[in-house]
């Protein structure tokens, strides 16, 4: 028997519920994991409470990245064995496999090696927040002098982002809701903050810019505003929209964008592992940033798995600046 998160129901951190499961033996393709450390997203907050695209069939297992030991391999699994400490990148559905738990029955697909020189508390925090964050690599092409404006610039995406966005030579503007993160957005890189509820995001945007606007902007919370930044934005700018944090409907910034020649486009960090040279290419540029320097996970704080309810109150609180990362006692 193993000790698993599943949830019966839809609702606030609560409803995430210990039992003891006896695991299958991995079928064709899969390994079976123990579990070392959870890196926690925003997705899977969502999926809880039921305001995620994908609705769950309960009782449902919940958590899709981390790290652990292979166990056990299942018949035609190549490139691994058991002992090796891997990542599993969230290359699933929510759902499909359960990362919540001391042991997990995992597809290869999702596994890559463990970068050498990370912790496992790091080993499981970087894929979902690299892979995301490089649209402003692998489309945006950021390079020196570019403006980027990076929205909820202190989460793990957010901080990914500024990494990415200096490593290109591009000049990172964090756009935070309050003053009280800026010393610490800029000791984490960001050339210039903005808190939004504090100050005119545009005003502000173009005295930085003297006038030219942003480049890109990197916005996972779309609704509304929008439309404000787009208005922030320079001549033939891309402006990706990755998540719906606001709850509310997106605007399309008609204006803005038709007299800017803006590109307004969705972006999903499954635009990386759905491609597979694009993957290839996304994770050694990770890994060399990683061994290089240029990039580096910043863990906001680390739960033991007997609080995953507090660690999810935590990840909804929007209080923490980087990943929330859950350990597992082996």
């Amino acid at each position: 028997m193993t000790r698993v998160v599943r949830i019966h129901e839809q609702g606030e951190p609560e409803v995430l519920r210990f039992e003891e499961l006896q695991l299958r033996a991995p079928g064709p393709g899969e390994v079976r994991l123990r579990v070392h450390a959870i890196g926690l997203n925003r997705s899977e907050a969502m999926f809880r409470r039921g305001a995620y695209p994908v609705r769950p069939k309960f009782p449902t297992l919940i958590g899709y990245e981390g790290v652990g030991t292979v166990l056990a391999l299942g018949p035609g699994v190549d490139g691994f064995k058991v002992g090796d400490r891997v990542s599993v990148v969230p290359n699933t559905s929510l759902g499909d496999i359960g990362m919540y738990a001391e042991e997990a029955i995992v597809p290869v697909r999702s596994l890559l090696h463990a970068p050498p020189g990370l912790s496992d508390v790091e080993a499981a925090s970087i894929w979902m927040q690299y892979f995301t964050a490089m649209a402003i690599i692998e489309i945006g092409k950021a390079t020196v002098g570019d403006y980027v404006i990076v929205r909820a610039a202190s989460s793990s995406v957010g901080l990914a982002a500024i990494q990415l966005a200096n490593w290109a030579g591009a000049v990172p503007i964090a756009a935070t809701r309050r003053s009280d993160k800026a010393a610490a957005l800029q000791a984490q890189g960001a050339k210039h903050v903005i808190a939004t509820e504090e100050a005119d995001l545009v005003a502000e945007t173009m005295r930085i810019t003297q006038g030219k606007g942003a480049r890109l902007v990197f916005d996972p919370v779309g609704g509304p505003d929008v439309d404000m930044l787009a208005r922030a934005m320079g001549d033939e700018g891309i402006l990706f929209i990755y998540g719906g944090l606001s709850g509310q409907e997106t605007v399309f910034p008609h204006w803005p964008a038709a007299l800017k020649g803006l590109s307004i486009r969705g972006w999903v960090a499954s635009a990386i592992w759905n491609k597979p040279e694009r993957y290839a290419r996304a994770q050694n540029l990770v890994l060399r940033g990683l061994a290089e320097g240029h990039l580096k996970p910043v863990i906001a704080r680390t739960f033991p798995l007997a609080q995953i309810a507090d660690a999810h109150r935590f990840l909804e609180s929007n209080q923490q600046l980087g990943k929330i990362v859950v350990t597992v006692d082996s």
